[in-house]
């Protein structure tokens, strides 16, 4: 199992203005905060905690399949690099890359190294277009894996939007991200 999320720094900077007052009380809980304000660089962090917030987010409807809305209960850690997202006795690993371009995020039950893929958008596509090009992506990229033709592999989300890939009796749960003229799958 895996959540990943993906923020695009020039997109962010464009369509969020993290600085408007309650924004950071509305997402991030007071030590996030104090993360925030004592960072080198203010917003690459609070993309940082919103990207291992999200993955996490994702990891943990894989397992307790449902939909809501509580960024303040996920609560992030940054230790030597590392991190961690604590929600209620949920508790999971993230790790994070951060480019001069974009952010992305993976999260695990247990410590792994980062899998997620990055893919650069066309300017201008839509997210139509955006996430059935990453769809098409986890497909070969679990045909080649799994060493079967890609007819074989049935895409499919869930209820509650959970994307998952489905041959013979088997279920691969993968996560998939898009934002602005980046997205990223996870396997």
């Amino acid at each position: 199992m895996v959540g990943n999320d993906i923020v695009d720094l020039e997109e962010a900077k464009k369509a969020s203005n993290w600085k408007r007052p309650r924004f950071l009380d509305k997402l991030f809980t007071s030590k996030e905060q104090q993360l925030i304000h004592n960072s080198k660089n203010a917003f690459l962090m609070v993309w940082r905690l919103w990207t291992m917030k999200e993955a996490a987010y994702k990891l943990y409807t894989q397992l307790h399949p449902s939909r809501f809305y509580n960024p303040k209960g996920f609560e992030c850690f940054i230790d030597n690099g590392n991190g961690t997202v604590r929600f209620k006795d949920f508790h999971c690993h993230t790790k994070t890359q951060i480019e001069s371009k974009y952010i992305v995020s993976e999260a695990r039950l247990t410590e792994a190294k980062m899998t997620s893929k990055v893919i650069k958008f066309k300017e201008n596509s839509s997210s139509e277009k955006q996430g059935n090009l990453i769809k098409n992506r986890v497909l070969h990229a679990l045909s080649k894996l799994n060493k079967v033709p890609v007819a074989h592999l049935i895409f499919k989300k869930s209820e509650f939007g959970i994307p998952a890939v489905h041959f013979n009796s088997e279920t691969i749960e993968i996560s998939m991200s898009h934002h602005g003229c980046f997205g990223a799958y996870a396997i």
